[in-house]
């Protein structure tokens, strides 16, 4: 259930993409008739309007997000915040100039953002993020620690790289369908990695703790 709250807005994005796609003129007339006045010009034209209708959404949802995690009485990640003031700023700009290179540009930073808060933490502070975050599940030995850290930095770093690449090579609707499958893909796949390797890791009664949950 978490997973799916934290993918939601890139879920949306999607959908009203491919929604807006599917129907330009109506996109069009829709995004210039409710967000005119949010664009320079006031009007939307039908090759710009899925791409700023689903920047519309992810921005509510976002917001929707830290909203309900408030109202409930949670705490909101610390990324979810960076999430959000990015999403505000580069997606009110592509909004504004009807360009969605400032929203292809979003996951990147995000994901360079996230990268540099390991490296600065584990540099600077001599804090490894990562097992400040698990630290109370898992017990490692320091270098595994150290080079799990090293790989999630290399892995937003390269992610922010790939995202980049993608949006600049292909069509928007091609970018579109990496930002959700490829995006999601890829991280799923690196968390398998990072699991596998740290089982190899772990304490003997540890290991075998987590086998029999796994069984059980």
């Amino acid at each position: 259930m978490k997973l799916l709250f934290d993918f939601l807005p890139i879920l949306l994005f999607f959908g009203m993409f491919k929604y807006a796609e599917g129907h330009k003129d109506w996109a069009a007339q829709f995004a210039t008739d409710h967000f005119g006045p949010l664009v320079s010009g006031g009007m939307v034209g039908v090759a710009e309007a899925p791409v700023l209708l689903a920047t519309v959404v992810v921005i509510v949802a976002t917001l929707l997000q830290v909203a309900t995690l408030k109202a409930m009485r949670r705490k909101v990640d610390l990324m979810l915040w960076v999430s959000l003031g990015l999403v505000i700023v580069l997606g009110g700009a592509t909004i504004w100039f009807h360009s969605e290179t400032f929203i292809k540009w979003k996951p990147s930073v995000l994901y360079w953002v996230m990268g540099l808060a390991f490296w600065i933490s584990q540099t600077w502070f001599g804090r490894n993020l990562l097992q400040v975050l698990m630290g109370g599940q898992l017990v490692l030995p320091a270098p595994v620690w150290r080079r799990l850290s090293l790989a999630w930095i290399s892995f937003f770093a390269l992610m922010g790289v790939l995202n980049l690449y993608v949006a600049y090579t292909y069509s928007t609707g091609t970018w579109v369908n990496f930002k959700l499958f490829g995006g999601i893909g890829l991280m799923l796949a690196f968390t398998l990695g990072q699991g596998v390797y740290i089982s190899r890791h772990l304490p003997p009664e540890t290991a075998d703790d987590e086998a029999s949950k796994r069984s059980s």
